[in-house]
């Protein structure tokens, strides 16, 4: 045998290394293709039934928020109604009210300084002012 026989026979022999190594290099690439391809349809079949649950959620979601909107401006009429209606018993009753209590105040007024005039003095009254006491002779001289 010649140089060149042994090269050819090298390079063959390296050429069936080679084709042989790509053969299980291709080999397991279909596997893996094949893998993925059912993997993709596993999910795929999995995905539908699940979307069609997310936009049946989102569907119901809208209508409940739709039914608190709804809500929310009633609840919105009434306060402006409770509102108005307060403001209406304030001024309608309000002054009046306030009248009728300030009258009340003065007759009540009138009543115990006629009391005190009637009635013996058994005891002086006292009125704390800034933290100490003035008797009822001291008051009447300031307001004289």
């Amino acid at each position: 045998m010649t140089g060149g026989e042994v090269a050819g026979i090298l390079v063959a022999v390296f050429w069936a290394i080679l084709v042989s190594f790509l053969a299980v290099v291709l080999v397991r690439l279909a596997q893996t293709l094949r893998a993925t391809t059912e993997l993709v349809a596993d999910v795929t079949e999995q995905a539908v039934p699940l979307l069609a649950d997310a936009s049946a959620t989102v569907r119901s979601a809208q209508a409940q928020l739709d039914r608190v909107d709804a809500i929310a401006s009633d609840v919105q009429e009434v306060t402006s109604n409770a509102s108005a209606l307060s403001t209406t018993v304030a001024s309608t009753f309000g002054g009046p009210l306030v009248k009728v209590a300030a009258f009340g105040y003065g007759v009540r007024r009138v009543l115990n300084r006629k009391g005190e005039e009637d009635a013996p003095a058994a005891q002086p009254r006292r009125t704390v002012v800034v933290g100490r006491s003035v008797s009822p002779a001291r008051r009447k001289k300031r307001k004289g």
